[in-house]
């Protein structure tokens, strides 16, 4: 079992790398161009990386890539960065696969080799009754490269032994280019008070995106940046600089108005708090109470000027009321229809489902509108039928049997939570919920003290 300890930072490094990303995004904002070639050095970058390394660090490797283009998707999509719209997935499976060929899967990860042969029948349904002037193609790829990229992921990173700091490495990779969508935030909209119009999710204040991905990944950086504040801030230069970057994502994130990535993220941060202090000594429990404090502190100041620069609608945003104060019959947002609608396709098509996408067309069959679905479950269920309930039990059953009898992974309970809450507010948008869901599968790996002993003369 792993003990709370914070690990030194190579702190030139560190920063280094985090003023690279701001001007990144001064490049991104001031050159738009700038953004493609970006992406193009990023996927080389790392596929050079990957096919070079040897066998011992492939899947570390694979590991940084993923998460670099994890954290880097929704600013890609912003910006028109990436090439066509599900590149970030794309990119995620092609890494993973690279790995599979070179050092194999566990043969315990057979359950997702399982889920990934469900989603074929699918595809054939779609086929037979999808309109002839829909985009099969299109359409099939939009909604099951989110489940193929987990499916892909959570095969290849089951059981993967990786060490502590790496994983830790691995977060900060992630996290590198969610700073530089942050700063590109604040060039694209510096006041906040220019642009509201009322307690909706806020497109000005996302970058012209849609909030909904913003706030998820933004969430995302929040719980890395506090994992950093408490495990890789080993000097009080650190702890100040690691603090004002989460306080930054925090309050880019708070004024999208989009609820679900930042209530997420405050939950990912309690499990992961909770986790470490019960695993922690005396003495280290009381410096996790005074960092808490600490991020208390930062978290109201934040809040604060979130409140000062939306002029208290953002306070009546998450009291689910308008803009004149009274309150909203739907706090769903329109969520809990679309999750029936799914469920009556369900009910409907109880053997094959819809087939791929056949949610959104039967809406549109139904003149209910063509709107996506925001929560994987049901849509799963009505895409899917009977199949969705092994698949969802393969995805739930799972992991929480293998932690039963390898705990050694402090991030797990986070990691599924952002899985599964993701899921239900954001379906499988981004490749962010099915590949952090893999990482809840590693096999963490704590290094041990070396022992002196003395020489026997």
């Amino acid at each position: 079992m792993f003990k709370h300890k914070i690990i030194k930072e190579n702190q030139v490094q560190y920063i280094m790398l985090v003023l690279m990303h701001i001007l990144l995004a001064v490049f991104i904002y001031f050159l738009p161009l700038f953004s493609k070639f970006y992406f193009i050095s990023v996927v080389i970058f790392f596929l050079v990386r990957i096919v070079s390394a040897s066998n011992n660090n492939k899947s570390k490797e694979v590991i940084y890539a993923c998460c670099y283009v994890i954290g880097s998707e929704v600013l890609f999509r912003m910006t028109s960065g990436a090439f066509f719209y599900e590149a970030a997935k794309y990119l995620v499976i092609l890494y993973m696969l690279l790995g599979i060929f070179s050092t194999g899967v566990s043969k315990k990860s057979y359950p997702y080799f399982i889920f990934l042969l469900l989603l074929i029948p699918s595809i054939f349904v779609a086929y037979m009754r999808m309109d002839y002037d829909s985009n099969l193609r299109t359409n099939i790829a939009f909604v099951l490269s989110g489940p193929v990229c987990l499916g892909i992921s959570a095969l290849y990173l089951y059981d993967k032994r990786i060490t502590l700091n790496d994983l830790l490495q691995a977060l900060k990779y992630l996290s590198l280019p969610i700073i530089s969508m942050t700063i590109y935030l604040f060039l694209y909209n510096p006041s906040i008070k220019n642009v509201l119009k009322g307690t909706q999710s806020n497109f000005e204040t996302s970058g012209g995106f849609g909030p909904n991905q913003v706030a998820t990944i933004l969430g995302v950086g929040m719980f890395i940046l506090s994992v950093r504040l408490f495990m890789k801030s080993s000097n009080l230069s650190l702890k100040i600089v690691n603090g004002i970057i989460l306080g930054l994502i925090s309050f880019r994130g708070i004024v999208t108005f989009s609820r679900g990535g930042i209530m997420t993220a405050i939950l990912m941060i309690l499990i992961f708090l909770t986790i470490i202090y019960r695993n922690a000594s005396r003495t280290q429990r009381s410096k996790i109470v005074y960092t808490f404090f600490v991020l208390i502190i930062l978290g109201t100041a934040v809040w604060t000027i979130s409140s000062s620069q939306t002029e208290g609608l953002i306070d009546k945003r998450y009291a689910n009321q308008d803009k004149s104060g009274r309150e909203k019959e739907d706090l769903s947002t329109g969520r809990v229809d679309l999750f029936i609608s799914d469920l009556e396709g369900f009910i409907n098509y109880p053997f094959l489902g819809a087939g791929a996408n056949g949610a959104k067309e039967l809406r549109l069959k139904n003149n209910a509108g063509l709107k996506a679905s925001h929560n994987e479950i049901s849509r799963l269920l009505s895409e899917h039928g009977i199949f969705a309930i092994i698949m969802l039990l393969i995805l739930i059953v799972k992991p929480l049997l293998y932690h039963f009898n390898n705990r050694r992974n402090l991030f797990f309970y986070a990691f599924l939570c952002f899985w599964f809450a993701t899921i239900n507010h954001s379906a499988m948008r981004i490749a962010a919920p099915g590949f952090i869901y893999a990482l809840a599968l590693l096999d963490i790996k704590y290094e041990k003290r070396p022992l002196h002993r003395k020489r026997i003369v």
